[in-house]
């Protein structure tokens, strides 16, 4: 238990800084939408930059976490984003900002790959849920202290702040430096990722990764925006996402001990009903105040899938014997397209034609996988319980491939 504490530790800290420097660009938004002019496509292209790097790194840091070990992942990952991190706090121009920023998410793929699969390795199938939650609760709160870290930034100046936070990710690089960790005995073949995608369990928690990273997306460009036009300064709108992240940590927290007693899935569907009325309601306000109350209730709301998402994915990839680097491989490979086509997607959509066929269109995504998952519940809560190695794991019947 000791050693799983202390592992829960250092992830928690891994994949909060990760989150941190992922949504610092939130406040900071509106103001390179106006000074460098780039509109809402612009806007959510740079949105865009870091998952779209993410989903580039994604197969290459599940395949070093398989073949070369958690740590070199973790350390690759950690000084690469470092380093990113403060040639983003230099750039000027837009271009600048969008290498940046896709480099620092190539670089997180392999800390936030290496450091869960280093984390579900050393856990027990029956807390895998509360452990992930855990991890995930601190997650939220780097998304909870990144819009602080960006509000600081436009007051105190972006180059000294993101220099500051950069030099932060090298201390945490020797940590992590520090820290026993386990090579892999018998590294698995690519070709077992792939066939992964057969299994009904792996597709369902794929789809709560894709889905909530959709709409998070989504909100990140459109939300402080929309709060900027009616008025919200940076500081203001940083202080809504540091509100909706403390609620959604604490939801998190209690999704994640639901999901070792009740099965991940009843807490997806409870996620899925609220976030279809949120997304609804969300073009609608004209008030700064109710629009923020919305942010807020919508980052809980979307917030709500990914501990049961990435518990139903652990889950599966333990039953087919898949290795823990692969397994969180497919966590990247799903929360990056959703989330730059929420970004990407959804900014250039809204300004085509409006915010709120943006939100309705993602509100109807949500409604059809409810009623999917509704009329087919049986089934599949037993594709995503809780399960172990099977006899015939992968790892063993591709050892030749």
């Amino acid at each position: 238990m000791q050693t799983v504490r202390r592992l829960l530790l250092l992830t928690s800290a891994i994949v909060c800084f990760d989150t941190l420097f992922f949504t610092a660009l939130t406040p900071l938004l509106p103001h390179y939408a106006h000074a460098l002019a780039l509109g809402k496509a612009g806007a959510g292209v740079l949105a865009a930059a870091y998952p779209a790097g993410a989903l580039v790194g994604a197969l290459p840091s599940g395949m070093v976490a398989a073949r070369l070990g958690v740590k070199p992942t973790v350390l690759t990952g950690l000084t690469c984003v470092a380093t990113c991190t403060i040639l983003f706090g230099v750039a000027t121009r837009p271009w600048e900002l969008d290498v940046a920023r896709f480099a620092q998410g190539l670089a997180s793929a392999f800390s936030w790959t290496g450091a869960l699969a280093w984390l579900v390795a050393g856990t027990p199938s029956e807390q895998r849920g509360a452990t992930i939650g855990n991890a995930f609760a601190a997650a939220t709160v780097g998304a909870l202290f990144g819009p602080v870290l960006g509000a600081v930034a436009s007051q105190a100046g972006v180059g000294w702040t993101f220099g500051v936070a950069g030099a932060a990710s090298l201390g945490l690089a020797a940590w992590a430096a520090g820290t026993p960790a386990a090579r892999p005995d018998e590294p698995q073949p690519l070709g077992v990722l792939a066939r992964a995608f057969r299994d009904r369990g792996v597709l369902v928690g794929f789809w709560f990764v894709v889905l909530p990273a959709l709409l998070f997306g989504t909100l990140s460009v459109l939300a402080p925006l929309r709060l900027s036009h009616l008025g919200v300064g940076p500081i203001a709108i940083g202080g809504t996402f540091l509100a909706a992240a403390a609620c959604e940590t604490a939801v998190n927290l209690r999704i994640g001990r639901a999901s070792d007693r009740h099965g991940p899935l009843k807490p997806a569907l409870l996620g899925l009903a609220a976030s279809l009325v949120v997304a609804a309601l969300l073009p609608w306000p004209t008030s700064g105040a109710v629009l923020a109350l919305l942010v807020v209730l919508a980052g809980t709301a979307f917030g709500s899938f990914f501990t049961p998402g990435m518990t139903m994915l652990s889950h599966a990839g333990e039953r087919l014997g898949l290795d823990y680097g692969y397994t969180f491989a497919i966590v990247t490979l799903a929360w990056a397209p959703g989330q730059t086509a929420g970004a990407a997607g959804g900014g250039a959509l809204a300004h085509a034609t409006a915010d709120a066929t943006t939100y309705l269109l993602l509100a109807g995504v949500c409604a059809l996988t409810l009623g999917a998952l509704w009329s087919r519940r049986g089934s599949t809560a037993s594709t995503t319980s809780s399960g172990t190695r099977s006899n015939e794991s992968w790892s063993g019947t591709t050892a030749g491939d």
